[in-house]
């Protein structure tokens, strides 16, 4: 809304932020126009917010600020935004990058002067550039700008004890999970959600990769997921409409609402410089930085932290502190702003005296917000909390007043201790778990509410009767017409079923779903034979302690909840070796992401196993632990691949896939690693030789058109690698899963959608992928004996111990004996045959060691109770 609004709208407005009401986008467009004595009420409403929220936090009139070290690593980037004078060429540097004795002088002098924070700031991904930036990488040894900050990040912390904000810019999802470990926070500004701004020729952000604002709100939204305390905000007067503001405003909100990671909002006023582009246009008017201040605090509620940088307002101290900020950002007693170089910080005394003339007390905050550091985990990597807790006031989670020493920073030594409830691999089917659901249910998974407004819609070619319900198309001509045609398509030419032709089959029911499960069971007769096949295997999950939210899952836990445990080295050893005993020809080993844990713990486990059991087959590590242990290590995927490759690790499970669409993942998950990731690591470990499954989880909160997305892109990565050995299907198991019970995901799919599922697998991956999957796990017997009617020729393995699933309520037990299968398979009349991880047939030894023990672990087989009579 660029032209004023009228006094009636400014009336209806004030009235509803007087009375406390949620302001919606066009009410705070009204709103940002305030001026005069609209504005002192404006100022007052947000005030009172302002006050509330403090006084609920504990800190009731105080006002926050960051001493600090400004660390400009490097000037260049690849952006070239009209009002920046932090960005140059390298003909005007020295050099590309502050070297580390540069980078080390600067923290050492704040240090002294008691600042508690080191803000690294430089520009975006310089190398892409500039090929000075790259050759200077490479001549120190590092791969990237990034590589290059996480170095120096340890360094400030081991060698001064400042606690490093980092400023990159743009980072990706697994950027953040690389630099968490060194950094406390991480900031980057939103600027603005201004399209116009980006892609018009002129304008402020024209040019510049990394302002399009679908990109920034995504590593604001990335930051979340990844539980990062993350710092952003907004810049006005750049060329932006009031109604961007508010937009932005409302973007931001819905971040922080979502993922609870937006630490602190910056609203920042545009100051126009020599030397740029903009150097022509006004400065963005005081008044107008009040009322958007004022806006901000408004929407964002009372629980958010809102700053205005000091150095850039004149003398409107009081002005800014009445509009709602309750914090003044970083101050250096030593550096300047390098971004405002023209505009010195004030002295730390004149600020707090400024802060008291308005009726509030300035106090000390570190660079990780005080609710951050009360917290602890997961926003605060364990790695560094002893450096934080150095410099954190226990009970206010505020700076103390103490100088900064270097302490180590270092990856846990790599010692696993058993700790917590290692037999509830046992128990999980007598005693059961502890709770249906952990006590931080509300928060853990970030905000339940503004997930619903995230839910993927249904596309239109998903919609009609019969999916989901049981009861089927087929009875309307057209209806039937296009289901014959789509089963012919089916039986003559299967790679050439058109994404329309699969969802009518998986819409098919009665007569139509017998005729689809015919011909995948054709299909499979020609690729496999009619041998059902299985594997006695042993799962091995070493912990099921985890911070990543996952919101289907029901396994993890807090380090300190009842049921959370985790296995020694030798314990995962002792159990491969009794899997062995029991003839078992393979361990598929998967567990948490214990923010303990160091990226090399991955490799020692792989080790314990094949030093005891040299001929085990290690069956180890979801795509979403290699990407955890890549960036833990600060390794590339290849290389750790390789390494994990070399450390025993003879295939990958490729789980984590869940449904490969960011829409459906991003309600599913918290913080699970993106598609493009999932599809990196499994198209780079078959590129190294490591096979691997595919999966597809679904019946959740996806539809038929994501299944059939699904199937289609994994065919494809088959087709360019060819290193899928298989396609598991996993029915969404609902009881305990945290996403049904907050009622956002449905109870699973039903009997009907699981035949079709399964039937359809078969039909696309036909001449790409030879062996189907089903999981006897979250399918009753008799399910499992339909689909093996439908296309499926793999039952998967013996387990020994599945407690996954169990976690949520499967009922379905955690094994099978060779016994329990074969019962289960013999009402089909085909023949059962064990087979290897790799679908050949295990020695002879193996099997009679398996056919003695039934092929599950003694220790693990249920005991049944004598009752005396």
């Amino acid at each position: 809304m660029d032209v004023n609004p009228t006094d009636a709208a400014i009336r209806r407005a004030l009235a509803r932020a007087r009375d406390g009401k949620a302001l919606d986008v066009t009410e705070a467009t009204v709103l940002l126009h305030a001026r005069g004595a609209d504005l002192e009420r404006l100022l007052e409403y947000a005030g009172r917010v302002r006050d509330a929220g403090l006084a609920a936090a504990g800190r009731q009139g105080v006002v926050t600020y960051s001493r600090k070290v400004f660390i400009p690593l490097t000037r260049l980037c690849r952006d070239r935004c009209g009002y920046c004078t932090f960005a140059t060429a390298p003909g005007k540097l020295t050099a590309a990058f502050l070297g580390p004795d540069e980078v080390l002088q600067i923290a050492r002098q704040g240090a002294a002067l008691g600042c508690k924070e080191a803000l690294f700031t430089l520009g975006d991904r310089p190398e892409d550039r500039w090929h000075q930036a790259k050759e200077w990488l490479d001549a120190h040894g590092y791969d990237d700008t990034l590589s290059y900050v996480r170095a120096m990040a340890i360094r400030v912390l081991e060698e001064t004890g400042l606690l490093p904000h980092l400023n990159p810019g743009v980072m990706t999802w697994r950027d953040l999970q690389r630099l968490k470990p060194v950094a406390p926070s991480m900031g980057m500004m939103l600027e603005t959600t201004s399209r116009q701004l980006f892609e018009e020729k002129g304008q402020a952000h024209y040019g510049s990769p990394d302002k399009d604002p679908a990109v920034r709100l995504r590593v604001l939204e990335d930051a979340g997921r990844s539980n990062v305390p993350f710092t952003t905000g907004i810049l006005i007067g750049i060329g932006e409409t009031v109604a961007d503001r508010a937009e932005s405003i409302f973007a931001i909100r819905r971040v922080a609402r979502e993922y609870g990671g937006v630490q602190e909002v910056i609203v920042q006023n545009f100051r126009a410089k020599p030397d740029t582009a903009m150097r022509g246009m006004p400065d963005a008017d005081l008044q107008e930085l009040a009322a958007t201040i004022a806006v901000t605090r408004l929407v964002l509620g009372g629980k958010a932290r809102v700053q205005a940088p000091p150095n850039l307002i004149g003398d409107e101290y009081a002005l800014m502190i009445r509009a709602g900020i309750d914090d003044w950002g970083g101050v250096s007693p030593l550096t300047p702003d390098h971004v405002n170089p023209e505009r010195p910080w004030p002295q730390i005394d004149e600020l707090a005296a400024r802060t008291a003339a308005a009726g509030f007390t300035l106090k000390e905050r570190l660079t990780i917000y005080p609710e951050y550091v009360r917290a602890g985990e997961p926003w605060l990597d364990p790695r560094l909390r002893a450096h934080v807790d150095a410099l954190a006031d226990p009970e206010t989670g505020l700076a103390r007043d103490v100088l900064p020493v270097g302490r180590p920073w270092q990856e846990p030594d790599g010692g696993f201790a058993s700790s917590g409830r290692t037999d509830l691999h046992v128990e999980v089917d007598s005693t059961g778990r502890s709770a249906d659901r952990r006590d931080d249910f509300d928060n853990v998974y970030g905000d339940w509410d503004a997930l619903r407004d995230r839910m993927p819609a249904a596309p239109a070619t998903a919609i009609g009767p019969g999916i989901g319900s049981g009861t089927g198309p087929g009875t309307g001509t057209r209806i039937g017409a296009d289901m014959r045609e789509a089963l012919r398509r089916a039986a003559s030419d299967p790679a050439g079923l058109t994404d329309d032709q699969a969802l009518t089959l998986l819409s098919a029911d009665g007569a139509d779903l017998e005729e689809l499960c015919r011909v995948a069971d054709d299909l499979r007769r020609e690729a496999v034979g009619d041998d059902v096949t299985y594997v006695v295997n042993r799962n091995i999950n070493f912990t099921n302690v985890c911070y990543t939210g996952c919101r289907f899952c029901a396994f993890a836990q807090r380090r300190t909840d009842a049921d959370a445990f985790t296995l020694s080295l030798e314990q995962v050893a002792d159990r491969a070796a009794e899997a062995w005993a029991a003839g078992a020809t393979e361990v598929c080993m998967q567990g948490g992401i214990h923010p303990d844990l160091p990226g090399t713990a991955y490799f020692d486990i792989a080790r314990a196993v094949k030093e005891r059991c040299p001929d085990m087959h290690v069956h180890a590590f979801s795509p979403m632990e290699v990407v955890n242990g890549a960036s833990r290590t600060n390794m590339s995927i290849e290389d750790w691949l390789l390494a994990a490759k070399e450390a025993g690790v003879d295939s990958l499970p490729g789980t984590a896939a869940e449904i490969l669409d960011d829409d459906v993942r991003w309600v599913l998950t918290k913080g699970k690693l993106p598609t493009r990731e999932w599809i990196e690591v499994i198209t780079t470990a078959h590129r190294a030789g490591i096979p691997t499954t595919s999966t597809m989880m679904y019946g959740h909160v996806d539809t038929p058109a994501h299944w059939v997305a699904h199937i289609r892109l994994i065919r494809r990565i088959q087709e360019e690698t060819g290193g899928f050995s298989e396609f598991v299907l996993l029915p969404f198991v609902h009881h305990s899963a945290p996403i049904y019970l907050a009622g956002v995901a449905r109870p699973g799919p039903t009997a009907r959608e699981n035949r079709a599922v399964h039937a359809l697998a078969r039909i696309m991956l036909h001449g790409a992928i030879s062996n189907i999957q089903c999981s006897w796990v979250k399918l009753q017997d008799e399910l499992c004996r339909a689909v093996l009617s439908g296309g499926v020729n793999d039952l998967g393995g013996t387990l020994m111990e599945e407690t996954i699933s169990r976690m949520a309520g499967s009922e379905n037990g955690s094994y099978k004996t060779i016994s329990q299968i074969a019962a289960m398979v013999e009402p089909t009349g085909r023949p059962l045959r064990q087979r290897t991880t790799g679908y050949g047939t295990p020695t002879p030894e193996r099997v009679a060691a398996a056919t003695a023990s039934d092929g599950v672990c003694g220790s693990i087989r249920r005991t049944i109770p004598l009752v005396a009579r």
